[in-house]
């Protein structure tokens, strides 16, 4: 199926990684959205569950290995082109993450990586919608239970 005009949904998953004061983001090296800083994520593949899914995408994407929390949010993207049609159309579902391994490194379809303190975001151009769950994150982590 193709993810540019899909006959249906695509079912995406994105990884909100925490480090003390920093959030992870990657640099789009493709469409959609080539340029924008986002977190890292992309396409479910048939038969994978979507923690697995989370754990490939960071890998492929930054050489980290990750440890996958809870869903932080769970929305959709749907872009259309000139004409209105849609171009594409995502079912995306980030999970809060910490990093447990690895080398940081930009690969796959991310451009660059890099950590970013919340005040550093808005200086930025990120996918919209970004801000606000990277928000709910830091929240959600440091109101747990031995925060």
């Amino acid at each position: 199926m193709s993810r540019e005009y899909p006959s249906q949904p695509i079912i995406g998953v994105g990884a909100v990684i925490l480090e003390n004061d920093a959030v992870l983001l990657v640099r789009r090296g493709n469409e959609p959205l080539k340029g924008i800083w986002s977190i890292p994520g992309g396409a479910l593949e048939l038969g994978e569950n979507l923690i697995d899914g989370v754990r490939r995408e960071v890998r492929e994407e930054t050489g980290l290995e990750i440890d996958v929390g809870e869903i932080v949010e769970i929305f959709e993207r749907i872009t259309r082109d000139d004409r209105g049609e849609i171009r594409y159309h995502y079912v995306l579902a980030d999970y809060i993450c910490r990093p447990i391994g690895g080398t940081l490194a930009a690969a796959d379809d991310a451009a660059e990586v890099r950590w970013f303190t919340p005040s550093e975001l808005m200086a930025v151009d990120v996918t919209e919608g970004t801000p606000a769950v990277i928000e709910k994150a830091f929240r959600m982590r440091d109101e747990a239970p031995g925060a």
